[in-house]
């Protein structure tokens, strides 16, 4: 399989991205494209392919975005991607190609999208330590997701009602770590049911299930996310989550059951740009 990496060797993502493709065995063409941009053609390209909007795929933190007024809500998309090809360092990574789509791997697990099946994947870990995860869509009703929520005093009684979104996650190798779901609302999102097995708790799990499943809520529409806890804002605070009142929240979210009836009234309302 021929796949192309748009890579930055600065940058763990990257580097955790490019170590899957290799343990898959594939050796991929890898393009340092701070040496070697695309050209603003290429870079429109790979940007519809994706499906994503041109902002998605600028970087914020350490580059010129807050300098250059890139945050303009009236800049088109060719004014952005003019900057990015004048800084290419604004450009995010790692971008892959493969037969199978284009997209960007944000978090690193997402390239699994884009390799072959493996018959009996081995365990691998990131950099950081934490296992590489795969998530699978799962069945409202399914029992291991209900008895699993129920066991975290998470919301459940609403599970199979229309509009909801539900992923199983586990290791390489099979290993069940944990679920996650969503209600999308148009371009806002309810984060619900994320809970991480009793068996894998306080191994940094939790914090590579949340960006899975902001990835599928972007790719499903969203653009920014809402959730309610009442045990971990903490957990959603490092994970650029800010709490707010619940005044400041569309219509849409509030009416959802969590937020209408499920919750109590003393949990925190929080909320973030889905970005990468």
């Amino acid at each position: 399989m021929d796949i192309v990496v748009y890579h930055n060797p600065d940058c763990g993502t990257s580097r955790n991205t490019l170590a899957l493709i290799r343990q898959w065995g594939i050796e991929p063409h890898v393009i340092e494209y701070l040496k070697t941009p695309p050209s603003r053609a290429l870079l429109a390209q790979l940007v519809a392919r994706m499906g994503f909007d041109v902002r998605d795929l600028i970087r914020q933190k350490g580059t010129p975005y807050a300098e250059l007024g890139l945050d303009g809500p009236d800049l088109t998309d060719d004014q952005l991607l003019d900057a990015m090809i004048a800084h290419p360092i604004l450009i995010n990574r790692p971008i892959v190609v493969s037969p199978l789509g284009v997209k960007l791997c944000r978090p690193s697990d997402v390239v699994l999208d884009l390799l072959p099946p493996m018959t009996t994947p081995p365990e691998i870990k990131k950099e950081e330590g934490v296992p590489f995860l795969k998530d699978a869509p799962v069945a409202p009703a399914d029992p291991a997701l209900v008895a699993n929520l129920q066991a975290a005093n998470l919301p459940a009684d609403d599970l199979a009602e229309p509009g909801r979104t539900f992923f199983a996650y586990e290791t390489l190798g099979g290993r069940p770590v944990g679920f996650g779901g969503y209600e999308l609302q148009g371009e806002h999102v309810l984060i619900r049911s994320v809970v991480v097995l009793p068996e894998v708790r306080g191994k940094r799990i939790g914090r590579n299930i949340l960006p899975l499943l902001l990835f599928r809520a972007r790719e499903a529409g969203a653009k920014r996310a809402w959730l309610l806890t009442t045990s971990a804002p903490d957990f959603f605070s490092r994970a650029g989550f800010k709490p707010v009142e619940r005044t400041e929240a569309p219509a849409s979210i509030l009416a959802t059951r969590q937020a209408s009836s499920l919750c109590p009234a003393s949990a925190v309302l929080m909320t973030r740009e889905i970005s990468f």
